[in-house]
């Protein structure tokens, strides 16, 4: 069992930067592969980005290839997500997720956050 607690949402000008992390507490939090997520009202779940345990290999989706960094630190049982050039369409709630399998390229994910509110002015 892994507890995720985000921070770091808020309120940032178009153009601008956020750093979003995720703290994580609970047995092997460290060995588990991370994500960060998205959800806006009325739309789909989006995977935005994945690390390996070890945070040497990542995935991250086209919409923010470019412009964000996702990466950890396992000493601090921490992973954070470096949102640049932000866009209005960015907008929305952001999750931290964990799971125990190694495949952080694929979007299952089994233990989640309460979210974070990230919101980009035009």
């Amino acid at each position: 069992q892994v507890q995720l607690v985000e921070s770091g949402g808020g309120l940032v000008q178009a153009g601008g930067s956020l750093r979003l992390s995720c703290a994580a507490s609970g047995r092997a939090a460290s060995s588990y592969s991370m994500g960060w997520f998205r959800q806006a009202p009325g739309k789909e779940r989006e995977f935005v980005a994945g690390i390996d345990w070890r945070g040497i290999s990542t995935y991250y989706a086209d919409s923010v290839k470019g412009r964000f960094t996702i990466s950890r630190d396992n000493a601090k049982n921490t992973v954070y997500l470096q949102m640049n050039s932000l866009k209005p369409e960015d907008t929305t709630v952001y999750y931290c997720a964990a799971k125990g399998d190694s495949r952080y390229y694929l979007p299952q994910y089994d233990y989640w956050g309460q979210g974070t509110q990230v919101t980009v002015s035009s």
